[in-house]
């Protein structure tokens, strides 16, 4: 990845692949109460799958970042819940809700957001240096 010039570029990159791991935390949460008529059209958690950027794409290299290569969703059953009265029921009178774990995705939401505040805190410690710096020579 020879476009990880600086650690601007490197906090930023980390920064927008937190950021896409937050929406999928939203998008679960909006959804973890969803429910469908088959176990099939149910809405399943979705999980961002990140891949480390090395620069000019070697091992050993002194700068590294996280991208974001794809959003899979879970292969988790969907529950299956009696509501007869339900217009999306089968005729059984079943339901199926998303199986999204609310608690889970809060701890995920909390790291994902302590990464990027990480992230922030750094782009933020470099901008204050360099300004410093520059001060100096006045």
């Amino acid at each position: 990845m020879s476009d990880l010039k600086n650690v601007f570029d490197i906090a930023g990159r980390s920064m927008a692949a937190q950021m896409v791991r937050l929406n999928t935390v939203a998008s679960n949460i909006a959804n973890a109460n969803a429910r469908a008529g088959s176990a099939e059209e149910t809405f399943r958690p979705l999980r961002p799958v990140f891949k480390v950027a090395f620069e000019d794409g070697l091992r050993d290299a002194e700068r590294s970042t996280v991208d974001v290569v794809d959003i899979v969703s879970l292969d988790r059953l969907p529950l299956r819940v009696l509501e007869p009265g339900h217009p999306l029921a089968d005729e059984e009178g079943f339901v199926y809700v998303a199986p999204v774990d609310v608690n889970e995705e809060m701890v995920d939401m909390l790291e994902a957001s302590r990464q990027f505040q990480n992230n922030l805190e750094v782009v933020t410690t470099m901008r204050t240096l360099m300004l410093r710096t520059v001060n100096m020579g006045q």
